[in-house]
């Protein structure tokens, strides 16, 4: 069988995590890949020993000079979508790094070009692989909460901001640790609670600490907070930091009629807080004979490979088995929505209606 041939939009920092994860894997070979500045993706392929990886300066002259079967698109937030787009209507299955996108607009012309195509468009969530990240959303799905009516993200970091343009540009963020980081507790949240439609989303978002570090370079937030109204009733309370004066900004929570569930961060180290990978303590707090109980969740061990590379290996067996996308945007464009009505309504100082397209 000849092996899946598979290209690299984009060779900066999360490319390096895709390229190691697609070379432990056998039925696949990286064949190019490519960046927008000069050289980059050569020396890319030349840094890691690949000198049979062929190197380009555009997405374009990538795929006019190699035949490909999928490729990871690893860009900056804000384009993600043209770099998706482009794959999907030149007939290539695409992992996107996560955010989806920065707008709603841009995720609904990904999620059309997808249909259109026939081809998957899978997205970056490594932590749906985290073996008790997986247990909270069978507790939750076996009713032992009964009806949940509100869910907390907490967590943030307290002092771990990048620096790099590609993360506090706005032009090529798009936003800060709502999307770096932030899109992580977004979608822990909703798979958790099996994706009820958002309604409407009430947010405000700030930026003293990274400004006072790296003065009018940083135009995105370090800290956001905001409430987002669900269907069926649910309130989500979202928050994240890439820096605060604060250890955390609380635990993962989950409300139930019938009892809570309380997940706390593994570390809350400088890098710590971002939902990003494995959870730490898991407890359900219920009644016993009228008595309020906790009961600590026994924690599995993750075995095999690391979350990354389970993300990129389900990727690679969906595309050779003819599978559904494992992550797929069908679900992703619920925490995209929310994202947008975040930053719009962050700009606006008022509560904004969620609107979701249907495609």
């Amino acid at each position: 069988m000849a092996k899946l041939k598979i290209g690299i939009i984009g060779t900066g920092g999360i490319a390096h995590a895709h390229l190691n994860s697609y070379k432990a894997i056998e039925e696949v070979e990286v064949a190019a890949g490519c960046d927008i500045i000069e050289g980059k993706a050569a020396e890319f392929f030349k840094k890691n020993n690949m000198p049979d990886a062929k190197g380009f300066n555009s997405k374009e002259e990538m795929l006019k000079n190699v035949k490909l079967d999928a490729v990871s698109v690893c860009t900056y937030n804000s384009t993600h979508s043209e770099c998706a787009v482009f794959a999907l209507e030149n007939g290539l299955d695409v992992l996107c790094e996560k955010p989806l996108s920065v707008t709603i607009e841009q995720a609904n012309e990904m999620l059309k070009a997808e249909k259109k195509s026939g081809k998957i468009l899978s997205v970056g969530f490594q932590p749906r692989y985290d073996a008790n990240w997986q247990k909270i959303g069978e507790i939750i799905k076996s009713g032992a909460l009964g009806k949940i009516y509100y869910v907390q993200t907490g967590g943030g970091r307290r002092s771990g901001m990048p620096g790099s343009p590609s993360f506090i540009s706005l032009e090529k963020g798009g936003a800060g640790a709502l999307m770096d980081i932030g899109c992580y507790s977004l979608d822990f949240a909703m798979h958790s609670i099996g994706y009820p439609k958002p309604l409407t989303v009430s947010a405000s978002s700030f930026g003293y600490l990274g400004r006072k570090e790296y003065g009018d370079d940083f135009e995105v937030d370090d800290f956001t907070g905001a409430f987002i109204r669900l269907e069926g009733g649910i309130t989500l309370d979202f928050r994240m930091s890439w820096k605060m004066h604060m250890d955390t900004a609380g635990d993962f929570i989950f409300l139930g009629t019938e009892a809570g569930l309380k997940v706390k961060q593994p570390s809350l180290g400088t890098w710590g807080g971002a939902w990003d990978g494995p959870v730490g303590e898991v407890r359900l707090m219920h009644d016993m004979f009228g008595k309020p109980t906790e009961t600590l969740i026994p924690l599995d061990d993750n075995h095999g490979p690391g979350l990354f590379e389970k993300k990129v290996r389900a990727f690679v067996d969906a595309v050779i088995n003819k599978k559904s996308a494992p992550i797929p945007t069908s679900q992703i464009i619920y925490n995209q929505a929310i994202i947008d009505g975040i930053i719009r309504s962050g700009r606006t100082g008022k509560e904004v209606d969620v609107v979701i397209e249907k495609i």
